[in-house]
């Protein structure tokens, strides 16, 4: 009685529940981005000057500098999925760890370009440039810290004595930051580089 009402492991694609869950939740993340781009285009061709001018206030450098944290970190995240799934725990660490130090180095230049921004007397409210510059990168690192939690997390887990085994899972956490790291390849040209 209790095998008949009991929940398959196995799901009816073939593919986990969690994977499956979260690719789904990654639609709705593109589309919610999606209508982020929509504005930006709309309202960057009817103020053209005023995004021309938001941008060159814009420290590219500083954003490019993030871009590659961002894509080394998805590189670390990658690696630490196949070590784990290799069983060696040792580069597990390692990899998981370079990740959330890159995620911490974007949000440590994430901080520097906004207080810079605030120093000059640049808010959301300045133009609206800046109402969707601080809206989309804003909504990007809060979706870096969303991920920096569960890195943190396994990474924790890894060093006790039971270790942190199930690969699958940290692979979905991976689709997650890879993900994020997408968005910002797309953030960085619209902000920074298109003027």
């Amino acid at each position: 009685m209790s095998s008949a009402l009991s929940l398959a492991h196995e799901p009816v694609t073939g593919i986990r529940h969690g994977k499956l869950g979260m690719w789904i939740f990654l639609a709705s993340e593109v589309m919610f981005f999606s209508g982020f781009f929509t504005a930006f285009i709309i309202l960057r061709n009817t103020n053209l000057p005023v995004f021309a001018h938001g941008a060159s206030e814009l420290n590219w450098q500083l954003a490019a500098l993030n871009t590659v944290n961002l894509i080394v970190s998805s590189l670390t995240m990658a690696m630490a999925i196949l070590s784990l799934e290799h069983g060696n725990k040792s580069r597990f660490q390692l990899y998981m760890g370079i990740t959330f130090l890159c995620a911490c180095g974007f949000l440590v230049i994430k901080y520097i370009e906004y207080t810079t921004k605030f120093s000059h007397g640049i808010y959301p409210g300045t133009s609206s440039f800046f109402g969707l510059y601080f809206t989309m990168t804003g909504f990007h690192a809060m979706h870096v810290i969303g991920g920096m939690i569960p890195i943190g997390w396994m990474l924790a887990k890894s060093f006790t004595k039971r270790g942190y085994r199930d690969w699958e899972r940290v692979e979905i956490l991976g689709l997650y930051w890879h993900f994020v790291d997408l968005v910002w390849i797309f953030l960085f040209p619209i902000l920074y580089l298109i003027f």
